[in-house]
C-alpha cells in the first residue's frame, strides 16, 4: 500500500493523524495529457481560452505587465477550483513506467505546485503572440516542471521544489530572491525521497532509485527567510512572487508552495491550493501569520517569475 509524498508532507506539516488511503484515489481525476483530444466540451481548454481573454480584457496581457502580476490575475480566476492530490503520479498507480512519464495538465483541479505552474504558464501565454492553445500551454508547463525543460521520464521531474527554483533560475524563468532578501543558508542534505523509498512506487525500480539518489547528492544549499524576519522584508515581496515554505523535516526542503498575494488593503496574504484540501483560496491570515501556524515551518523561499 503506497502513500504519496504530498500526503506524507501534509501529515507532517499540519500534524494530521490520518492519511488518504489508495482506495480513496479511484474517484480522483488524473489530469489531462498533452496529446490532442476532440471532446464535444472540454472544461480545461475552455478555461484556458476564457482566462487568457480575461487577462487581455483587464489589460494584464501587456508585455510590460510583470509576469507575477499576470500570474496572480490567473490565480484570482482559479479561486474556488478544487484541490486534488496525486495527479502527477496517477500513471504510476495505473501501471505506467517511470521511463515514460506523460505530461499531465489541468486547469480544473490543482495541487499546490500545479497551481503555481499553471498560473505562470497561462500568464506567459497571455503576453505572447499567437493563439493560446492547449499544446502551447503544455509546453510552458513542461519547461518549468522538468530539469532543463525536457521531459525524460520520472527522474527528470523537479521533485524537490528548491531545485525547481534553481533550475528555473538557470534558464531565466524565475529569480531566486533568497540572497537579496537576506535569507539564511540551509545546507542540510536532501534525501527525503530515497529515505522513504517505500512511499514512492517509482523508486521500486532500482535504476530509478539510484538516479534519484544521485540527483539528491547534487542539490545545492538554499536560502530561506526565517519566520521571524518575514515582517521585515514583506514590503519587498511582490504580489505574484512564488513562495515555498521551508521545513525542519529531515532530508526535505519545503512542504508547500503558493503565491504571495497583496490584497486591496495592501496586506500581504497567500494565494494557494491548500494542503488540507478544499479549494484554491486567498488566506484570511497575513503571510507571517500563515507561516507561523505551519508545524515545523522555518520560513519561506521566495522566487520571482520572469
Amino acid at each position: 500500500m503506497h502513500v504519496s509524498r504530498r500526503d506524507l508532507l501534509r501529515a507532517a506539516a499540519f500534524g494530521t493523524t490520518a492519511l488518504m488511503l489508495p482506495e480513496a484515489l479511484a474517484a480522483c481525476r488524473t489530469g489531462k495529457s498533452q496529446e490532442p483530444r476532440t471532446p464535444r466540451s472540454d472544461p480545461d481548454r475552455e478555461r484556458l481560452t476564457r482566462w487568457t481573454a480575461t487577462l487581455h480584457a483587464r489589460k494584464l496581457g501587456e508585455p510590460n505587465t510583470p509576469l507575477g502580476r499576470r500570474a496572480i490575475g490567473v490565480g484570482e480566476l482559479a479561486v474556488g477550483t478544487p484541490y486534488e492530490p496525486f495527479t502527477l503520479e496517477a500513471y504510476l498507480r495505473a501501471g505506467g513506467s517511470p521511463s515514460q512519464e506523460p505530461l499531465t495538465l489541468s486547469l480544473t483541479r490543482f495541487d499546490c505546485v500545479t497551481l503555481v505552474e499553471s498560473c505562470i504558464a497561462v500568464a506567459r501565454l497571455a503576453s505572447e503572440d499567437g493563439a493560446a492553445t492547449w499544446e502551447r500551454f503544455g509546453r510552458g508547463i513542461e519547461r518549468m516542471r522538468y530539469r532543463g525543460g525536457e521531459r525524460r521520464g520520472y527522474t527528470s521531474r523537479l521533485h524537490y521544489f528548491s531545485e525547481w527554483i534553481t533550475d528555473g533560475e538557470k534558464r531565466g524563468l524565475v529569480q531566486d530572491l533568497g540572497a537579496e532578501l537576506g535569507g539564511v543558508e540551509d545546507s542540510r542534505p536532501l534525501r527525503f525521497m530515497t529515505e522513504h523509498r517505500e512511499k514512492y512506487p517509482a523508486l521500486a525500480d532500482d535504476a530509478v532509485f539510484r538516479e534519484i539518489q544521485a540527483i539528491e547528492r547534487t542539490m545545492r544549499p538554499r536560502r530561506f527567510i526565517p519566520t521571524k524576519r518575514i515582517p521585515e522584508v514583506a514590503s519587498r515581496i511582490e504580489s505574484g512572487d512564488v513562495l515555498a515554505f521551508a521545513t525542519a523535516i529531515p532530508g526535505l526542503d519545503v512542504t508547500h508552495t503558493a503565491f504571495a498575494y497583496r490584497s486591496g488593503d495592501g496586506i500581504l496574504r497567500v494565494l494557494h491550493a491548500p494542503l488540507s484540501g478544499g479549494v484554491v483560496e486567498v488566506t484570511r491570515s497575513t503571510l507571517p501569520e500563515y507561516v507561523a501556524a505551519i508545524r515545523l515551518c522555518k520560513g519561506i523561499l521566495v522566487a520571482r517569475p520572469l
